[in-house]
C-alpha cells in the first residue's frame, strides 16, 4: 500500500538528512548560504517544502556555522538542527545526526541545503530504488553535467549498479573521463547507515570522512538513478545562486505557458515560489512578481510592473509602470495605471485610478474613478490611517485625502482638493481658494526684478 498524499509504502517510515554545514566563504555574506533566496524564499526553505510533500517522520538540518539564524528560518517546520562543530567531511556531517534520529526505523533522505531544485519526483524515485526487490545498501542520485569538472565520479553497469564511486581528487585519468557524476544525495536505510559510518576512514587527499565512501564498503552492492544536471545545481557563489535562479525562472516560465498564461518576452519576467495565475493572463514585458501575488483569469498586466502580496481579480488591467504592495486588493475589471502605487487597500470592481497616485490604507468602492496626482495621506509621522471612498466616487485630479476620512458614495471631489473632513453622498467637495487674477502684476514684477538685478 501506499500513502495517498506522498505516494510513499505506508510501511516505510522516512526521515531527511539536509546538511548545511558548510562555511559558504564564497559568498562573502553574513547571511548563512543556505538562506540566500531563490524566488524569493531561502534555499533551504525550498527543500523543506519539497520534502514536505513525502511526509517524512523526522527532519533534521546539520549545520556548523550560522546555527541561530538556521534555526530561526526552520522555525515552524517540524525540522530539528543538528551541529557540526568541526569540518571533517560529508560523512561526518551526516554522523552527527545520530542523537536526532534515535528509535528511528526507516529510509534515510540525505540532501544538501545548498542543492534546492532536487524535485519531489526524484526524491520519490531514489526511495522506490532503495526499497527494490535487490535491496541496495544504498542509492546515489547521479548527474550528467556538460562541465564534469571536479565532481566525483561513479562507474556503474547498465542496471546502474555501482561498481566504483571516487572522489575526483583520488581518480585515475580513466575515472575523470567517466561523465555519469555523483550529486551527493543519497538514499540509504536507518538499520545501515551509522554502522556504515563507523566503518569509514580518512585515508584520502583531503583527510576528511566521505560519505560517499559508505557505498565501497564490502558487504554488498549500491545503485544509482540519474536526475537532470539542473535539478542538482549546487550553490556555493553569488554567480553560482544567480545560475540556479536563472534554471528556476526558465522552467516556471514554460510552466506558466504551459498553463495557459501569454508572456510576450518571457525572459524578462521574474516569478516567485509562490505566484498563482489564472488562465487568459498576458503579461507584457519587464514585470516582477514577488512573494504573494494571485492573479485571476483574463488579467492584463502591462509592461515594468511590480507586484507583490497583492490580490488581482478577473478582468483587471494594471500597468504600465504600476506597483501593487502587500496588502492591494484589486477588483474583478479594475485599473491600475501607470505610475499609481497601491498598498493596504482594496479597490473596488470596475474602479479606476489610471495616472500618478498613491493609494494606501484605503477602501475604494466599485466603480469610483479616482484622478491623477490624488493621493491618500495615510501616516501622520507615528500612526497610519484608513481613508473610505463611497462606489461611484469621483475624486478629481490632484487631491489630497487627508485620513482618517470617508467619501460618501456618488459624491464628487474638485480637483486640487485638499479634504480633511467627510464627504457625504452624491456631495460636491470643493477646497480650494477663489481665483483671483492681477491684470498686469506679472510684467511689473518682472520689470522690478530685472531693474533691481542691474543696480546690483
Amino acid at each position: 500500500m501506499t500513502s495517498p498524499a506522498s505516494g510513499r509504502p505506508t510501511d516505510r517510515s522516512l526521515a531527511v538528512i539536509i546538511l548545511a554545514a558548510g562555511q559558504g566563504t564564497r559568498m562573502k555574506s553574513s547571511l548563512h548560504k543556505v538562506l540566500h533566496p531563490v524566488a524569493g524564499r531561502p534555499m533551504l526553505l525550498h527543500l523543506l517544502a519539497s520534502v514536505a510533500a513525502l511526509e517524512p517522520e523526522r527532519q533534521v538540518v546539520v549545520v556548523g556555522a550560522g546555527r541561530d539564524q538556521v534555526e530561526a528560518a526552520v522555525a515552524g517546520t517540524g525540522a530539528v538542527i543538528a551541529v557540526q562543530d568541526r569540518q571533517l567531511g560529508t560523512g561526518h556531517a551526516v554522523a552527527q545526526a545520530h542523537d536526532a534520529l534515535a528509535g528511528f526505523a526507516g529510509d534515510v533522505l540525505i540532501l544538501y541545503g545548498d542543492v534546492p531544485l532536487v524535485t519531489i519526483a526524484t526524491m520519490r524515485a531514489m526511495l522506490d530504488r532503495l526499497g527494490r526487490g535487490d535491496e541496495p545498501r544504498a542509492v546515489v542520485l547521479g548527474f550528467r553535467p556538460e562541465d564534469t569538472a571536479a565532481y566525483g565520479r561513479i562507474i556503474a553497469d547498465g542496471q546502474g549498479v555501482i561498481g566504483k564511486m571516487v572522489e575526483y581528487k583520488d581518480a585515475s585519468e580513466a575515472e575523470r573521463a567517466v561523465t555519469l557524476c555523483n550529486s551527493g544525495l543519497m538514499a540509504v536505510r536507518s538499520t545501515d547507515l551509522f554502522v556504515l559510518l563507523d566503518r569509514i576512514g580518512n585515508d584520502n587527499a583531503a583527510g576528511e570522512y566521505y560519505l560517499p565512501d559508505i557505498v565501497m564498503l564490502p558487504g554488498a552492492q549500491s545503485a544509482v538513478i540519474e536526475a537532470s544536471a539542473w535539478e542538482v545545481a549546487g550553490v556555493n557563489s553569488r554567480v553560482e545562486l544567480a545560475g540556479v535562479e536563472a534554471a528556476w525562472q526558465a522552467r516556471r516560465r514554460l510552466a506558466v505557458m504551459q498553463d495557459g498564461a501569454t508572456l510576450i518576452a518571457p525572459e524578462t519576467i521574474f516569478f516567485s515560489h509562490d505566484t498563482v495565475l489564472g488562465r487568459d493572463v498576458v503579461i507584457e514585458p519587464h514585470v516582477v512578481f514577488a512573494p504573494g501575488v494571485t492573479v485571476a483569469d483574463h488579467v492584463t498586466i502591462h509592461a515594468f510592473s511590480h507586484l507583490e502580496g497583492a490580490t488581482i481579480g478577473e478582468g483587471a488591467a494594471i500597468g504600465p509602470y504600476a506597483r501593487l504592495r502587500p496588502g492591494a486588493q484589486i477588483g474583478a475589471k479594475a485599473k491600475v495605471g501607470n505610475f499609481v502605487e497601491i498598498k493596504k487597500s482594496v479597490l473596488g470592481e470596475g474602479a479606476k485610478a489610471n495616472h500618478l497616485s498613491y493609494i494606501g490604507d484605503a477602501s475604494v468602492g466599485a466603480g469610483a474613478n479616482i484622478g491623477a496626482g490624488t493621493i491618500t495621506c495615510n501616516y501622520d509621522g507615528f500612526f497610519k490611517y484608513r481613508t473610505q471612498i463611497g462606489e461611484g466616487a469621483f475624486i478629481g485630479s490632484n487631491s489630497a485625502l487627508v485620513a482618517p476620512v470617508s467619501i460618501g458614495a456618488g459624491a464628487i471631489v474638485g480637483a486640487g482638493s485638499v479634504v480633511t473632513r467627510d464627504v457625504e453622498a452624491d456631495a460636491l467637495c470643493l477646497v480650494r481658494p477663489p481665483h483671483e487674477a492681477k491684470p498686469g502684476w506679472a510684467a511689473a514684477f518682472r520689470a522690478r526684478m530685472k531693474a533691481r538685478k542691474a543696480a546690483k
